[in-house]
């Protein structure tokens, strides 16, 4: 565990809660999300937060055996700070009443306006024109009497206790979700709460490197490490950090699985042969996987193949390096958050990683994994420590099956090459736009159907295009990039005129939900 400033946060399930986590993140302060039967007297006592927040939550406290925190929360002496959910706990656990409807539901857009004396945490706050402020609320529930010794400072017109407070204890409960995009100023209150707090900001990705390093050594000593390279800014972050922990102690294997963008393979090996010295091995087994989704259209299907293979490849070359005793991977924090559920049981909603599952019990290797503490961003930050080309640090998602689900319907290699020169078109000129880092996914996608068109004074029957950019924050949710008509004719012009194959593109602009970023 991190020696840093610590604050917790006590998962009531919210589907927000990692939201609250990065807001801290970014005020420096190193925060972590555990559900709330994990939370114990035993565990307090060991993680020793400088601070606690009460997430929100789907529950009603008005249930019998709903969700709650242990009592010990409120006599640390330390800040706590409910939120929705997590208000309505504080009050009940601490002699209010919450109840249920009456009228007084809110979800979506509201507006605060402030009551009784100023408070600290609300610094920043109701300092516009109308002296309101604009909130989130998602509740069913009301606190219908606070506790004692709590004050009322914002009020709803479906929650007169939105904003309460008992400054003495440095207890704060809020109804709104001051996390979410909706609260304009949520940042703003959450750094008046970790300041309140006592945090000075010690969490940084400099210091992380230092201390990571410092870990990788202790953990791994004189033994081999081998890792899955493949490219993306996780891995080879993870890669360059356990590199200059131990140095040729590590080796990379790259698989080229054929699915890969134009020059990709080349560009990932060049960088890490040339920048780092790293000992690579680039596996080629573009046969054997093309070989096997031959005629595949079904998608689950491709991905269950690419990801049996992808495993079945990197064991064979992994044995034969010699001593390998340890598995490194870049897993996430998000991973790490999302492999328990709030009710405490494996999620049903976790999507599964080609380079992932599976590996450690078929090989028998014990895992390292140095970035298992951070969000994207962050992983982002640390790669700029390391020095990583900032082409690496900036490069938009790609998926583990790659080109494969970019290729509805069969794949073929016809197919795959059209696809990858028309996809580096794209992404020319989104660069050339200078869009690039607005956007947080592109992407082309060949689509199992030709159409006619005319070029010159011939007839063509060629495949049809489908363009795909969205914006995000983590990728769970997305809205389509807004391009212009200009841009969106440029660039179908200059894929139609450069790449033989295609004589139709078309724009893709669902959001996620109801679609989804890739289209299999």
């Amino acid at each position: 565990m991190t020696q840093h400033q610590r604050l917790l946060i006590i998962d009531f399930g919210s589907q927000v809660t990692q939201l609250i986590a990065r807001r801290l993140r970014e005020l420096s302060v190193y925060c972590e999300i555990h559900p709330y039967q994990q939370v114990d007297d035993a565990f307090l006592a060991e993680f020793a937060p400088k601070a606690i927040i009460l997430s929100g939550g789907p529950d009603s406290v008005t249930r019998i055996g709903s969700p709650r925190p242990p009592k010990s929360v409120f006599t640390l002496g330390v800040p706590v700070l409910g939120i929705c959910y997590g208000q309505q706990v504080m009050m009940q656990e601490l002699g209010g009443l919450v109840e249920t409807g009456h009228g007084t539901a809110e979800f979506g857009r509201a507006y605060v306006t402030p009551a009784a004396d100023r408070l600290p945490l609300l610094d920043g706050w109701f300092n516009g024109a109308d002296g309101r402020e604009q909130v989130w609320m998602s509740h069913g529930d009301h606190v219908s009497r606070i506790a004692p010794g709590f004050q009322v400072f914002g009020t709803s017109p479906g929650a007169p206790f939105a904003i309460t407070a008992d400054p003495s204890r440095n207890f704060f409960a809020v109804q709104f979700h001051p996390e979410v995009h909706h609260t304009p100023n949520g940042a703003k209150l959450y750094e008046n709460f970790v300041r309140l707090a006592g945090f000075t900001g010690d969490w940084t990705m400099a210091s992380y490197k230092d201390e990571a390093i410092a870990r990788i050594r202790e953990q791994v000593g004189d033994k081999q490490v081998i890792c899955g390279l493949s490219g993306g800014v996780d891995s080879s972050v993870a890669a360059v950090l356990i590199h200059e922990a131990i140095g040729d102690q590590l080796t990379c294997v790259f698989v080229d699985h054929g699915l890969l963008r134009l020059n990709e393979a080349e560009e990932v090996v060049t960088m890490f042969r040339d920048n780092y010295n790293i000992p690579l091995i680039h596996a080629d087994e573009a046969d054997l996987f093309l070989g096997e989704l031959d005629g595949v259209s079904d998608p689950e299907t491709k991905r269950k193949i690419i990801g049996r293979l992808f495993i079945d490849v990197f064991q064979k070359y992994a044995s034969q390096i010699d001593g390998a005793e340890f598995l490194a991977q870049g897993t996430l924090y998000p991973d790490v958050i999302e492999s328990v559920s709030f009710s405490g049981g494996p999620s049903v909603t976790i999507k599964s990683h080609h380079n992932v599952g599976g590996l450690p019990e078929k090989m028998g290797l014990k895992l390292v994994e140095p970035l298992r503490e951070l969000f994207k961003d962050e992983v982002r930050a640390l790669g700029r420590e390391l020095r990583l080309p900032e082409k690496f640090i900036g490069r938009h998602p790609f998926p583990g099956p790659g080109l494969a689900i970019r290729c509805p319907g069969e794949i073929t290699r016809e197919k795959l090459e059209i696809l990858r020169r028309a996809d580096a078109v794209y992404i020319d000129q989104i660069r050339r736009h200078g869009l690039y880092d607005d956007i947080w996914q592109a992407f082309a996608a060949i689509l199992p159907m030709r159409t006619v068109g005319v070029m010159g004074d011939g007839r063509t029957y060629d495949f049809a295009l489908a363009l795909r950019a969205v914006t995000s924050v983590d990728g769970m949710t997305a809205d389509y990039y807004p391009f212009t008509h200009e841009f969106l004719g440029e660039t179908s012009t200059r894929i139609i005129n450069e790449v033989r194959g295609i004589n139709r593109v078309f724009y893709d602009c669902t959001s996620k939900p109801p679609g989804t970023i890739e289209l299999e």
